[in-house]
């Protein structure tokens, strides 16, 4: 395929999705996308699904999905559409893009415990076996081929797979709100990844801290739980050690009341996964 046509017929969305960046906001025709090279609190890439191209409003610059692939990769025109060869060629419609906003190409084969020694042991790297209930072994097919990780399932059904080599969501991407059950809670714990997530729960051990838990899956979606987080009384943050995790915390500190910012805990490491897995 020459150019014009890759341009015309990859989808941008999975393009974009290749690179685990996924809309902060979005219709069944457009999304915004927070900027592709640089950090911003308000997203200013915006998506146009049905002519399958982005405009930068911070640059003012237009893009297709070749120059997206250039501008991730650091790469050569050849580069990026080698790239792109790995993609299934296929228009998408109108139609198709009201109907659904999953990814495409994959199939879930088979959803378990885990028992595959290879996820045991990448739950015992991390430190997070004792936990292994709260995932599940999930075999998938991507692209016509056979894979297989640890899953985490959000609020819209997508699935968050993990394992030593692949760090991707199958499905609609969302966070996991997870409500203690037993009572109305006024705390609420945030983390960005799940790992994070398996880790306070390690840390918890038999405590029952009468707490619901936000896991966003991505800080982009915080957006969608905005409603939700005016419910709680306290909130506390054990987000990455990063340019994205501080910016999000002050985007809820300024926002909410009450922000407990945990994150000195793990001063000093990317998170609090990291930090566990030191033995500190």
């Amino acid at each position: 395929m020459n150019c014009e046509e890759v341009k015309q017929k990859v989808s941008i969305r999975t393009v974009l999705e290749s690179f685990n960046l996924f809309p902060v906001k979005e219709n069944r025709k457009t999304a915004f996308y927070f900027a592709l090279d640089r950090e911003e609190e308000i997203p200013s890439f915006s998506v146009d699904f049905v002519k399958n191209k982005a405009f930068d409003f911070g640059t003012g610059k237009s893009s297709d999905v070749i120059s997206i692939v250039q501008q991730m990769n650091q790469c050569s025109v050849s580069e990026a559409l080698k790239y792109l060869e790995k993609f299934e060629f296929c228009a998408q419609k109108n139609e198709e893009i009201e109907k659904t906003d999953q990814i495409k190409g994959y199939k879930i084969l088979k959803v378990g415990e885990i028992q595959h020694p290879a996820l045991i042991q990448y739950l015992q790297f991390r430190k997070v076996y004792e936990q292994k209930d709260l995932v599940k072994e999930i075999e998938y097919k991507l692209n016509g081929k056979k894979y297989f990780g640890i899953g985490f399932y959000n609020n819209s059904g997508g699935v968050e797979i993990r394992n030593k080599y692949s760090k991707i969501c199958l499905g609609e991407k969302d966070v996991t709100l997870i409500k203690d059950g037993l009572i109305k809670s006024n705390k609420i714990v945030i983390f960005e990844g799940f790992f994070d997530y398996l880790t306070y729960r390690n840390l918890e051990k038999q405590a029952n801290s009468n707490s619901d838990y936000l896991i966003l899956n991505s800080t982009a979606m915080l957006f969608k739980v905005d409603e939700e987080l005016k419910e709680y009384d306290k909130i506390s943050l054990f987000l990455d050690n990063d340019a994205t995790g501080n910016a999000t915390k002050e985007i809820i500190q300024k926002k909410y009341g009450n922000v407990d910012d945990c994150s000195l805990l793990y001063a000093g490491f990317k998170d609090l996964n990291d930090w566990f897995c030191t033995g500190k």
